[in-house]
């Protein structure tokens, strides 16, 4: 019985650990401009004072890339490149969506250096929430 009981507070010890310190991963989704992507800067800054080690991935497709074109501004006139700059240097990732570079045509160049462009932003949502485990938010 000294045993089991042993072995039940070894294993307990090892889940909980293993929860208490595993990462905090999420995915914000942008997919509806400009102002969509103004509340998700904030928010994520918020988060990020909150849990600082937090592993964020912004995925945009749809008017939600807008943003991350060179030269976007927001609804107030200023650039989101400060903004941007000062995310991705805290870890955030960035990842538009190539389905909607080539039915806007616009060119990949046009794309802001801070982001990777993926094939399908819809898809990379779905993988990042059923195959690494995001949680999912959407400003």
């Amino acid at each position: 019985m000294k045993q089991l009981i042993k072995l039940i507070t070894a294993m307990s010890f090892v889940i909980f650990s293993g929860h208490a310190f595993s990462e905090t991963k999420i995915v914000y989704h942008v997919n509806e401009g400009v102002q969509q992507a103004s509340r998700a800067i904030g928010n994520i800054r918020n988060h990020l004072n909150a849990d600082p080690k937090a592993k964020i991935v912004v995925v945009t497709h749809g008017p939600g890339i807008d943003f991350l074109l060179e030269g976007a501004e927001n609804m107030a006139g200023s650039k989101f490149a400060a903004s941007i700059g000062d995310l991705v240097s805290k870890g955030v990732e960035f990842r538009v969506c190539n389905n909607t570079l080539v039915s806007r045509k616009i060119p990949k160049e046009q794309v802001i250096m801070e982001a990777k462009i993926v094939p399908s932003g819809v898809a990379e949502v779905s993988n990042l929430q059923a195959k690494e485990r995001y949680a999912y938010l959407k400003p």
